[in-house]
């Protein structure tokens, strides 16, 4: 029996070719990179600009909400390690907010981008919303799905990962 390598599951980076699917299945993914690089750059905004976030405690501090959660995350070891800087795990998360959602929002290192989306929820499934019930009411679960299509296919259109793929294509030494 002879085996051979599928192509059709390759993303094609190169003009749209064909039918109305063929268009639609190139750019499906691109209200999911916006929806998400919007996100989760108004989310590190929203960090950034409260003076109460980065406090070890008191009301709105990433302190009091680590502690919040401790006891009902499903590693209090993580959120532990939080506490021992709130401050700087409040920065950290804003700024790795920020650099995930830019990158998947302009497309540059997407799949890397996605990665470190898909990390930040996890980490937030893992320790603020685990408790929700019934689970699937719990944001960042659905977040951390959300990210998984990024992961897997990068983002093939509108984005300068495709752009730096063109250029590398064109290039004499290919």
């Amino acid at each position: 029996m002879a085996h051979s390598m599928r192509s059709d599951l390759t993303t094609n980076y190169g003009p749209p070719r064909g039918d109305w699917r063929e268009t639609a299945q190139r750019y499906a993914l691109v209200p999911l990179r916006v929806f998400l690089g919007v996100t989760f750059i108004y989310a590190a905004l929203d960090k950034l600009t409260d003076s109460a976030f980065f406090k070890a405690s008191g009301g709105g501090s990433i302190g009091d909400q680590m502690r919040g959660v401790r006891d009902t995350s499903a590693i209090p070891e993580l959120v532990d390690l939080a506490l021992r800087s709130p401050a700087g795990f409040g920065y950290a998360i804003a700024f790795g907010e920020l650099v995930v959602g830019i990158g998947t929002l302009l497309g540059v290192l997407a799949r890397l981008a996605a990665v470190g989306g898909a990390l930040i929820s996890l980490s937030l499934w893992l320790t603020v919303s685990w408790a929700t019930e019934p689970y699937y009411l719990g944001n960042d679960l659905a977040y951390l799905m959300a990210w998984l299509p990024l992961v897997l296919a990068g983002a093939a259109v509108w984005s300068i990962d495709s752009w730096w793929r063109g250029r590398r294509l064109r290039s004499p030494e290919y």
